[in-house]
């Protein structure tokens, strides 16, 4: 499919647990499991059934990223090795620190907008690199091609520039979003016990608090009649943004090999939840085929070599960061991209 020819590619995939027939649902502090009641059609009236959000969007979101991050060597996957990034190094040595790609806020990071560039801030790289005025009104498509040229994957999952020194304080929306939900849901409750060999009594000191004597505990997990995730990419958002064909092409083919790469990777999302794809074929809504890996690597390849008067000669954009505060690593809480 084409990013010119159609406004969302949605892909709804069948997923089921590697073994056995439970999982562990996702949990959130003062809530527990996600569960809701999902509206089904059936013979032309609306049922309520029980659901559960297995993943949320910006869990999700995390998991699409992650598979474009080569971890242990610091550095972009092969297949996205042409596209530019902000790199993180620390003054003193130059170690490698954090990156555009992993930071939970991208490009508007504390630790990116902290760095300096050539003795340069960065926040005041970036409000002139993206065109930034005061008392003057946004350019989206300036701001999308600039911020294309830093990191183009910040145009796939999103980034806020919030920051009082960015006039305007540039929004960009998530293009691709995507989340799990297991629907018609039944609890599946067990337990276990801690033993302890050694202490078998525990007095006033030395409980179960400091992890002596045995302790008995209850689980919860869940099964479901179906489970199933889904993903939306917004193909007129990405032509949105102004940059000609083969650059709006390949956002769209970079999103599509995320997708397939998250689940030909298979999805073990917490101890107890290791799911794979329970249908044959990946297919969106209109009946096209998601390619597999190989070919969107191809078709990357392709697309990046035709986006050479944006993306340069891909190479990382190295800043350097002094101090400042602790780093917060992303998380499912926390995610820029978690746009209204």
């Amino acid at each position: 499919m084409s990013a010119t020819t159609a406004y969302r590619q949605i892909f709804d995939v069948d997923l089921e647990p590697v073994a056995g027939a439970r999982f562990q649902p996702t949990g959130f502090p003062d809530l527990g499991p996600a569960i809701f009641d999902r509206p089904v059609r059936r013979n032309g009236t609306i049922e309520w059934v029980p659901a559960l959000l297995l993943e949320s969007a910006q869990s999700m979101a995390n998991r699409l990223e992650a598979v474009g991050w080569n971890a242990p060597a610091h550095r972009p996957a092969d297949a996205l090795s042409g596209l530019p990034y902000v790199r993180v190094v620390a003054v003193d040595d130059g170690r490698y620190l954090t990156s555009s790609r992993t930071e939970a806020h991208r490009l508007a990071s504390a630790f990116v907008k902290d760095s300096t560039l050539d003795g340069k801030g960065m926040r005041e790289v970036i409000r002139e690199r993206l065109g930034l005025r005061d008392d003057t009104p946004l350019a989206p498509r300036d701001v999308a091609r600039a911020v294309f040229t830093l990191d183009p994957l910040c145009l796939v999952h999103g980034v806020f520039f919030a920051d009082k020194l960015w006039p305007g304080q540039p929004r960009i929306a998530r293009a691709v979003t995507s989340f799990i939900e297991a629907v018609e849901v039944r609890a599946a409750n067990s337990g276990g016990v801690k033993r302890d060999e050694v202490r078998h009594q525990v007095g006033e000191s030395g409980g179960a608090t400091e992890g002596y004597g045995f302790v008995p505990y209850h689980r919860t997990e869940y099964t479901a009649a179906r489970i199933q995730a889904s993903f939306a990419l917004d193909l007129a958002q990405l032509r949105s943004y102004g940059l000609g064909e083969a650059a709006t092409e390949m956002l769209a083919t970079l999103a599509r090999w995320e997708i397939r790469a998250l689940l030909d990777g298979g999805l073990r999302l917490r101890t107890a939840c290791d799911l794979a794809v329970a249908q044959p074929e990946v297919a969106d809504r209109d009946g096209a085929a998601l390619p597999s890996l190989a070919d969107l690597e191809v078709d990357l390849l392709r697309l990046i070599g035709a986006c050479k008067n944006l993306v340069g000669d891909g190479q990382a954009l190295e800043v350097v960061w002094s101090g400042g505060a602790k780093k917060r690593g992303k998380s499912e809480i926390e995610d820029a991209s978690d746009e209204s």
